[in-house]
């Protein structure tokens, strides 16, 4: 049997992304709390991000957004990495309230949002090993924390466009205008 790479690509890729998964789970987590959640989204998910992105872009007057929800849309996968909100109770002050008991509710706690870079950096430590490309996009994570597809308590989502074609096409990306 042949298998063309180009006919394989996206279920390699997704292999990729769910790959990438695993290195966000065990990356270390602050005072050994796993709060982090983890998903994939395909194909009509990624749409729906896209016009997620499209009402934030318009929203917030934010002309990124309109680039970056096009820019999804050429990846075969999306990984998306957020946390619940768990006070670790360590009265650091790194939140910038000078007790976890002064802290807001509504402001995460300093160690869960480390704990969503070291994740993110983790899963894309992976994507590098496995030669796929990749871009940490806040943009698609609002939108995806808004859709609440990573459950309703779950905040500081990020998200990480996959594809493997032979120019990585979340760089290089040119800026998008309004459509009036």
């Amino acid at each position: 049997m042949i298998e063309n790479e180009r006919t394989i690509r996206k279920d390699l890729v997704i292999q990729a992304a769910r790959q990438m998964m695993t290195s966000a789970r065990t990356a270390p987590k602050g005072k050994g709390a796993d709060v982090i959640e983890i998903a994939i989204a395909t194909d009509d998910d990624i749409e729906r991000l896209s016009a997620e992105m499209l009402k934030i872009a318009e929203e917030k007057e934010l002309k990124f957004f309109l680039r970056d929800a096009d820019n999804i849309r050429q990846a075969d996968a999306l990984l998306l990495i957020g946390t619940r909100f768990l006070t670790q109770g360590l009265n650091c002050a790194h939140c910038g309230y000078v007790s976890c008991a002064a802290k807001p509710e509504a402001v995460p706690c300093a160690i869960n949002a480390i704990d969503v870079g070291i994740a993110i950096g983790s899963a894309c430590s992976r994507a590098a090993d496995l030669r796929v490309d990749t871009r940490v996009m806040f943009s698609a994570g609002l939108a995806a924390q808004r859709l609440k597809i990573l459950g309703d308590d779950v905040k500081c989502v990020m998200a990480v466009p996959v594809s493997a074609t032979s120019k990585n096409p979340f760089f290089d990306r040119k800026p998008k205008e309004p459509a009036k």
